[in-house]
């Protein structure tokens, strides 16, 4: 069901939040623009300017390896200025009074860990932009290490270790799924009661099935986006519209 207006869908959403024992939301891009971190996919979005780099590409060529770090360090004045929005403070307050376990997202910000969320109840399928890691022993760096060795080299970082590619520690087109990322979201999809889809177009799988997993395990469905999705004829409740105005009136909770 699609609400009416605002008011109605906040009034619908508060309704079975309180009903709820087990809320799982589901993040992506939308919840995080209020933050001033731009969405990927949208008309003006990152991928409609550079072209994403691929993973084998990235193991493969030197120079999208150079290309990709200078992307992210160009960006990191806006990931560094970020901090949590309503969105994000409205699902922190419900965490802490004990609705949700754990939360899933597609985003890798770290604003949910930012807002309140301990960094092992924020299952992220996507992984983290705010950290690196060796693609071959998988060793962490912090972004000052490898931004020292790109300004000193002006090329990518290598792992100190084993010499590998240092990348941000973020999943990109044609890396693997992070399996625990996967097998816990599925876990969670399965064992709540209030499956919460929240700024995300659903149409990245295989993370997309997860609605439709807590779905068929018997839980309400809620999409909050301000685009349809594929995902709305199912769904419990449909609230297309901005997600910090939506969320907003819970953020005291």
């Amino acid at each position: 069901m699609i609400a009416s207006d605002l008011r109605s869908g906040v009034e619908q959403l508060g309704d079975m939040i309180a009903e709820a024992s087990s809320i799982v939301p589901f993040t992506g891009a939308g919840i995080s623009t209020e933050s001033g971190i731009p969405d990927f996919r949208s008309p003006g979005g990152l991928w409609s300017r550079n072209r994403p780099i691929p993973f084998d590409e990235f193991v493969s060529s030197g120079e999208a390896r150079d290309e990709a770090w200078r992307r992210r360090f160009a960006m990191e004045p806006t990931f560094a200025a970020a901090r949590p929005g309503r969105g994000h403070r409205a699902l922190a307050a419900l965490y802490k009074a004990g609705k949700i376990p754990a939360i899933v997202t597609q985003n890798i910000d770290n604003l949910h860990q930012a807002s309140g969320f301990a960094m092992d109840h924020v299952v992220e399928l996507h992984g983290n932009t705010t950290y690196a890691r060796c693609i071959g022993c998988e060793k962490t760096y912090d972004l000052k290490w490898a931004k020292a060795r790109f300004d000193e080299t002006r090329r990518a970082p290598i792992c100190i270790e084993c010499a590998e590619p240092v990348k941000t520690a973020t999943i990109s087109f044609g890396q693997a799924m992070p399996e625990d990322a996967m097998r816990r979201a599925t876990e969670l999809a399965r064992h709540c009661d209030l499956f919460l889809a929240i700024g995300s177009s659903l149409v990245v799988w295989p993370a997309a099935g997860f609605p439709l997993l807590a779905k068929n395990a018997g839980a309400k469905l809620v999409i909050v986006n301000n685009e349809p999705t594929e995902q709305d004829d199912l769904a419990d409740l449909v609230i297309r519209h901005d997600i910090g105005e939506t969320l907003g009136p819970f953020v005291g909770n």
